[in-house]
């Protein structure tokens, strides 16, 4: 008979995934305002 433990990596993926869209929300808004002044936004971190 095996036994076997549940692992939990919901939580953990969840909060990664907030922290990428975070991320990625805020590189989104320094683009846009980047556009509006004229200026090329910068690609990557």
């Amino acid at each position: 008979m095996s036994k076997s433990a549940a692992v939990a990596l919901q939580p953990s993926s969840s909060l990664i995934s907030r922290l990428v869209a975070a991320i990625d929300r805020l590189l989104m808004a320094s683009a846009e305002i980047s556009i509006r002044n004229g200026d090329q936004p910068r690609f990557g971190l």
